[in-house]
């Protein structure tokens, strides 16, 4: 049986084609067609990944994944068409890994579903072998990262970051005061040979500074350099 991928679309055409296509290439694929009837089959079937429309009857995309994140940071990714929403869905409300725009390729939908699963396989390795061995902790100031299990904390609280947004946090932190560009955080978050448009990482980064806020509203380490990047403050 390949690795469950839970599909939640109202447009019928997208759901067949689509999941034809993830079954021929070995996914176990459940579909739904709303929102709310999706969220269940997601909490029901626990997937791997899960792949969400945004406007759908019952419960939009945005409202099935603010529930979901209370429960779970399994991947996800969005399938839009409001492409002038990404920053504010993206970066302000929510915790999505990836997102396609509509129209959009389904080997790229398939290579993106491939790098997060990776990504996730991973992660969940990483967290076996830190129960045999100590973990690596990064510090940087009031920041602690376990990169062994993933958990980031500022001041001693948790942060809840999705592993996107760990490990960009991480690819900053890393090196304070080193600028890191668009493309090398872009490889570091998703892999190489794998596009993702500009906009993905910088909503990602205001997702995370809402975070740390969110613990700390003083918290302002991670800078942006108009034109050129990000990165993390100095001690």
């Amino acid at each position: 049986m390949g690795q469950k991928i839970v599909l939640v679309d109202d447009d019928r055409n997208i759901l067949t084609s689509v999941s034809m296509a993830l079954q021929a290439e070995g996914f176990d694929v459940t579909t739904f067609s709303d929102g709310q009837s999706g969220l269940e089959g997601i909490i029901e079937t626990k997937p791997e990944l899960a792949v969400l429309d945004i406007k759908m009857p019952r419960m939009d995309g945005m409202e099935v994944l603010t529930k979901l994140r209370e429960k779970s940071q399994m991947p996800v990714i969005f399938l839009t068409s409001k492409d002038d929403e990404i920053d504010e869905v993206l970066g302000l409300r929510l915790g999505a890994d990836d997102y396609i725009t509509k129209p959009f390729s389904q080997r790229l939908l398939i290579e993106r579903i491939r790098a997060l699963l990776r990504r996730q396989k991973f992660n969940d390795e990483k967290n076996e072998e830190s129960e045999k061995k100590n973990d690596e902790i990064i510090t940087r100031g009031e920041l602690v990262l376990d990169d062994g299990r993933h958990i980031c904390t500022w001041k001693g609280k948790r942060v809840n970051l999705t592993v996107t947004e760990y490990l960009l946090v991480k690819a900053l932190a890393q090196r304070p005061g080193h600028v890191k560009n668009r493309d090398q955080l872009m490889d570091m978050a998703y892999g190489e040979n794998i596009y993702v448009d500009d906009r993905t990482i910088d909503s990602h980064i205001k997702r995370v500074r809402k975070k740390f806020k969110d613990v700390d509203d003083d918290f302002s380490q991670i800078e942006t350099l108009y034109g050129v990047g990000y990165r993390y403050k100095e001690e």
